[in-house]
């Protein structure tokens, strides 16, 4: 429904005539009140009623339905000095709403036909409430109740309701991508090994950031980091564990939980039965394990060439921890590193959706694995001042997200997995399904090399692409898990994309790096895990450290969840995971909640 009437043409001068003066194509007005509040309506015809009276024929100025007034020839009536062409004036009405069955999906436009000036709203209804923008942030919403009595008064206020019903299911035609959805989980953190260690830490608000310890240590400006409690080679065999390196120990204990929590039986794909070429596995890493080249580096200074492994080489590189999961699982399909600073993780998964989305593979291990805490990382990090100086003793931890007294992040190291699956596949065998895998958004900052863009622009390009590639709106978004390193300008940063994105909604924003440490390359893959997890349990983990939030951030309307867990709000259906890195990489996963 579009107005035909020419705005921008003279402006309307309200004066008075006789009634016999009035002829078809003037605005009328009914009251000199109505011209005051901009109530038009055009006239359509006349016809003589009598010697003294005439009968005006009139529809409002935008459209709607005609009406008739009987009006003295020497009567004083108010016209606007336009004239309008009776028949662009379209026929419009409104539909009684009052036993119509409302649902998700259906629109209603708004127009008040009367003011030459007005604009059509369009309100769509969402989670059960007729939001007038999905994607706006405009906080508030109108009822079913709202919507039906804009309809049995739009005559008396001057208004057109339309009512357009969401189409019916079945009628496309065009193929489109398959679903991914999610049916394992796998992690290796400061918590402890496994899921169920991550997740009760999460839930409980226990950290896992320890004094570092060891003569290699000694001497650094910081010596705290989030680090996994047991050593991981001792839970694999012993000569395979010589031939991985940290973070890809780390991998494939995660890589192996994540696998049997799918319902594949233990050992890989040729024991559950899966055709290896159909499965792939999809990593981030920034360098994986960056204290093999400095061990090697270190035994060539001292004990010359001879001194240096053979497997100094293959155990550096940062796809070690992917190609050791494809040597344990089995797995031929593809074996991808993807390397973006600390958004790596959250990219190598989304780089998985898609391989799954459009037929490459059925099955891809997906997430990051790090192992950086080493001393000359730990030095790099203090020079650039963005390491925190709170200390580790106590219960708070020194990892504060969107604290007053936030100081810096907190290295840290460990592996998050998740099995993704086309739907069809994971249907066909009966597996558990924790939520879909619904899509992704990057984005670049172009700002500096190590700094964020302060506008949150980039962030927020790509929080608005995942949303967009999950085939969804902004209103759908129930809960954040925000990258939140506790830098002072990076929490700040993504805050104020949080508030440009979502406006005045109130979306509930968790950051876990006070539990953990920030993991480098393997953040986005944990923090993933916990993200299905909020969604399978809804139940959101509380913001450890941040005792008080920061006063820009409270200002700029964040709803950060902090002292304890939080139910899941029912309004929506999707989670947003973001990572950010170095160099202005901005990769943010959508996640969709399954009935």
């Amino acid at each position: 429904m579009s107005s035909s009437f020419p705005a921008s043409e003279v402006p309307i001068r309200p004066h008075t005539v006789s009634g016999g003066e009035v002829v078809p194509g003037d605005l009328l007005a009914l009251s000199p009140e109505d011209a005051e509040r901009s109530r038009w309506h055009v006239v359509v015809h006349t016809v003589p009623e009598s010697p003294e009276t005439i009968r005006v024929a009139y529809r409002p100025v935008l459209g709607g339905p005609e009406r008739e007034w009987v009006v003295g020839r020497e009567e004083s009536v108010t016209v606007g000095g336009r004239r309008v062409d009776p028949a662009s004036v379209p026929l419009l009405e409104t539909q009684e709403l009052g036993g119509v069955p409302l649902r998700d999906g259906d629109r209603v436009s708004v127009l008040r036909v009367v003011d030459p000036a007005a604009a059509e709203i369009t309100y769509v209804r969402r989670w059960g409430v007729w939001h007038r923008d999905l994607d706006g942030g405009h906080a508030a919403a109108v009822s079913d109740g709202d919507v039906r009595e804009w309809a049995r008064r739009a005559e008396e206020d001057g208004v057109v309701v339309r009512y357009l019903p969401r189409p019916d299911a079945g009628a496309a035609s065009v193929p489109r991508a398959r679903r991914v959805v999610v049916t394992g989980l796998g992690a290796v953190t400061p918590l402890g090994v496994g899921v169920g260690e991550l997740w009760e830490g999460l839930v409980e608000g226990r950290h896992g950031i320890r004094e570092l310890e060891g003569d290699e240590f000694e001497g650094l400006p910081v010596r705290v980091a989030g680090t996994v409690p047991v050593d991981p080679a001792s839970l694999l065999d012993r000569t395979a564990a010589r031939r991985m390196n940290r973070a890809a120990q780390f991998a494939v204990l995660a890589a192996r939980e994540a696998w049997g929590d799918a319902g594949f039986a233990a050992g890989g794909t040729e024991a559950a039965g899966v055709d290896p070429d159909r499965v792939g596995v999809s990593l981030g890493a920034i360098l994986g394990d960056a204290s093999v080249l400095v061990g090697g580096d270190r035994r060539l200074r001292e004990r010359g060439p001879r001194g240096v492994s053979p497997l100094t080489t293959p155990m550096t590189v940062p796809s070690q921890a992917a190609s050791q999961v494809s040597l344990d699982l089995h797995i031929t399909g593809e074996a991808r590193t993807v390397t973006s600073a600390c958004a790596s993780g959250t990219e190598a998964i989304g780089e998985a959706i898609d391989r799954i989305r459009y037929g490459r593979v059925d099955v891809a291990l997906a997430g990051g694995a790090e192992a950086v805490v080493t001393p000359a990382i730990m030095a790099s990090f203090a020079a650039m001042r963005a390491l925190s100086q709170h200390g580790a003793e106590g219960a708070l931890s020194p990892s504060r997200p969107f604290a007053k007294d936030r100081d810096g992040f907190v290295n840290g190291e460990g592996a998050g997995v998740l099995v993704l699956e086309a739907e069809e596949h994971a249907l066909a065998r009966g597996a558990r399904i924790y939520c879909q895998a619904a899509g992704w958004g990057l984005s670049a900052d172009a700002h500096h090399m190590a700094a964020p863009d302060p506008s949150g622009r980039g962030v927020a390009r790509a929080l608005r692409g995942a949303v967009h590639d999950a085939g969804g709106h902004l209103v759908d978004v129930v809960h954040v898990n925000a990258h939140a390193t506790a830098t002072t300008e990076g929490d700040l940063a993504e805050a104020t994309a949080l508030r440009g994105v979502f406006g005045e909604r109130a979306v509930p924003v968790t950051a876990l790096k006070g539990h953990l440490g920030h993991l480098q390359g393997a953040a986005g893959g944990v923090e993933a895990v916990a993200a299905v997890l909020t969604l399978h349990r809804r139940l959101i983990p509380p913001t450890v450290g941040c005792v008080e939030l920061d006063d820009d951030i409270r200002e700029l309307g964040v709803e950060v969840v902090t002292g304890g867990p939080r139910e899941l709000p029912a309004d929506g259906d999707l989670v947003l995971s973001n990572s950010f890195g170095f160099g202005g990489h901005n990769a943010v996963l959508a996640l969709r909640r399954v009935a």
